[in-house]
């Protein structure tokens, strides 16, 4: 779990965690098709899906972004010095499926100045998602947007 109120300077390139696990549930991808409005048949229509690649509706894509974001959150300490400031790639190498239990492991893999603000630094973050098989259903790039305990030069 990561520590409170860290600063820029108090990340380490390689340090990671594991989230808490939670299971994909049918009212799941209802509920996200209802959302987003992304109501396409191989998230909604059995019959469809059984003609398909993987036999059977699979989870939206962004759901799974989703509940990986909320599960992220729900395990790392509320920091105000962190906050969102990008994602250079999302890949979904593996569906998921209404049953499917998924955990993120959280890496920092990067740190670099900002170029305009001193006060701030940047910090990318691997988010690799697993489901329960150990097969990676998601992976995202992170960029955060991090205060500084001391502006750079």
């Amino acid at each position: 779990m990561a520590d409170e109120h860290k600063f820029f300077e108090d990340f380490e390139i390689g340090e990671s965690y594991m989230t808490n696990a939670r299971t994909i549930t049918e009212s799941d991808i209802v509920m996200h098709a209802m959302h987003s409005g992304d109501w396409q048949p191989h998230h909604t229509n059995e019959e469809f899906a059984k003609k398909g690649p993987f036999k059977h509706r699979i989870a939206h894509g962004n759901l799974t972004f989703c509940v990986s974001t909320g599960l992220i959150f729900q395990s790392s300490s509320e920091n105000p010095n962190v906050m969102a400031y990008g994602y250079n790639k999302i890949r979904y190498p593996n569906p998921v499926f209404a049953g499917d239990t998924i955990k993120v492991e959280v890496a920092v893999a990067d740190k670099q100045d900002h170029p305009k603000h001193k006060t701030h630094g940047l910090l990318t973050q691997t988010e690799t998602t697993t489901n329960q098989r150990g097969e990676t259903v998601a992976f995202v790039e992170h960029i955060l947007y991090v205060t500084r305990r001391t502006p750079s030069a």
